[in-house]
């Protein structure tokens, strides 16, 4: 047996060791870090028809969502934000509604969306209207706020606080091709997949889940389905792309459930939903 004072040299050896371990682990620095951070950012959660919420961008962000989407119109040289012509107001601007109030909250945050993540915050802007007029009109808002954004830049990417991927009108992709420099980047198809438009151009592919699964959630997953959605997502993310499927079932219930299962277990980047909370909580349970 070890003498009393042996074991209380031991025991303060231990203690003095374990303090300097954490010490070590998390510096200063990294435990102030830490405080500041902000509620962490969920990046596979996707706001589609996010303008459609009481408040368009704060609601999304209030869940914490990686991903909210707006749709544009290009009326009389302006941007207007809506999902039907008839729901026009001029007052509802992609600026006012989007630009603005993200460009005071990122120099709130000291240069980014969630304070403490780094991971940009990705802005689908889906083209309403004829795709390249309302694309020149975007790129020279964009402009506007270059330093907020992920650029293109003679071949190289640099990583910004938000990351605007332009979706609908496929009239877009021309102008946007001939660009050497540009502070936007496309929505590609699952066509898109070993193409010749790099990750750097596209590096979102979106579909339609209708028109490529019949499986909605209800029993298990058909095989040969599981087989080709894990197909899909391994094939974009060989190629540096995320993967995003629209209309998927977004009723509450285990359908739904179900599906969202299969979507992450296959790896993909953004669950499409217009319920905020419901997704929050879905992946909220899930990582736990």
């Amino acid at each position: 047996m070890a003498h009393p004072t042996r074991r209380r040299a031991l025991t303060a050896l231990t203690t003095l060791a374990a303090a300097v371990t954490a010490t070590v682990a998390a510096p200063a620095y990294a435990q102030a870090a830490e405080r500041n951070r902000g509620p962490r950012p969920l990046a596979r959660a996707h706001a589609h028809n996010d303008y459609e919420h009481p408040r368009p961008l704060l609601d999304a962000l209030d869940h914490r969502f990686g991903s909210v989407e707006a749709d544009i119109y290009l009326v009389d040289g302006e941007l207007l934000v809506a999902h039907d012509p008839v729901d026009l107001d001029p007052k509802r601007t992609l600026a006012s509604l989007y630009l603005e109030p993200l460009a005071a909250r990122v120099r709130a945050n000291h240069g980014s969306v969630y304070r403490g993540y780094r991971t940009p915050l990705q802005l689908l802007v889906d083209i309403k209207t004829e795709g390249a007029a309302t694309y020149l009109e975007l790129d020279h808002q964009l402009r506007g706020y270059r330093h907020l954004f992920t650029t293109y830049a003679h071949g190289r990417v640099r990583d910004g606080a938000l990351t605007a991927v332009i979706s609908g009108d496929r009239a877009a992709r021309e102008p946007m091709e001939r660009q050497q420099v540009r502070s936007a980047f496309y929505d590609g198809r699952l066509t898109d997949l070993g193409g010749a438009a790099p990750a750097s151009f596209a590096p979102l592919v979106s579909d339609n889940w209708t028109n490529n699964f019949t499986w909605q959630g209800a029993g298990p997953i058909p095989a040969a389905e599981r087989e080709k959605l894990r197909g899909i997502v391994a094939a974009a993310h060989r190629e540096g792309r995320r993967v995003r499927f629209w209309a998927t079932p977004d009723l509450a219930g285990p359908e739904r459930d179900a599906l969202w299962s299969e979507l992450l277990a296959a790896g993909v980047d953004h669950l499409n939903t217009d319920d905020l909370a419901g997704l929050e909580a879905f992946l909220d349970a899930h990582d736990a």
